[in-house]
């Protein structure tokens, strides 16, 4: 059984997935949305037992997957997680990852929720650096990646095959544990 995680931020909650009834059709209210997929790179779910399995093989084996709930109603509205960054080696790195109800854009909980856990990684794991990356298409999460502090590292060409078939470029960007806490004194 993972260890069960909640990080408080002003507004949210992260909690830990669970292999519940609640946590999947939170997740399915929201994973299922047309406008919140495509932009990540990945098509909505189309059913409720779709978004359980996603729960059960990505979201809960890592450890580091976080439901992000409203404090005000606990109504999940996204994902915000951690994993081994695969683009270095021998450096103590993880990626952020994180997807949002359409809903919920432009409110400032997708920046909200990336902060809180990027303070949780870099003293849990004693990061050097973290890392991320989005799509050329994807503004609002370049927006997002902005307002954390990561700094532009550069575009792969073709870096990812989506489900519709199309090669997608992705842009790198990180941020060192050193610019990490200049931006949080």
């Amino acid at each position: 059984m993972n260890e069960y995680n909640v990080i408080e931020t002003e507004r949210l909650r992260l909690t830990s997935w669970q292999d519940t009834e609640d946590d999947a059709q939170g997740l399915f209210l929201w994973a299922s949305r047309p406008n919140v997929g495509p932009n990540a790179g990945w098509k909505p779910h189309a059913s409720l037992e779709e978004s359980r399995t996603i729960l059960r093989e990505m979201f809960i084996p890592g450890g580091d997957g976080y439901a992000i709930r409203r404090k005000d109603n606990d109504e999940i509205i996204g994902n915000i997680s951690i994993y081994e960054d695969t683009a270095r080696e021998g450096v103590k790195s993880m990626e952020l990852g994180y997807a949002l109800s359409d809903e919920y854009w432009g409110r400032g909980y997708m920046t909200e929720a990336a902060k809180a856990l990027m303070a949780y990684a870099f003293e849990k794991y004693d990061l050097v650096i973290m890392a991320i990356r989005t799509s050329e298409v994807n503004r609002r999460s370049q927006r997002v990646i902005e307002k954390c502090g990561f700094k532009y590292e550069g575009t792969i060409r073709k870096a990812y095959h989506i489900y519709t078939g199309e090669d997608r470029d992705s842009r790198f960007y990180s941020i060192t544990r050193e610019e990490w806490e200049a931006l949080n004194k």
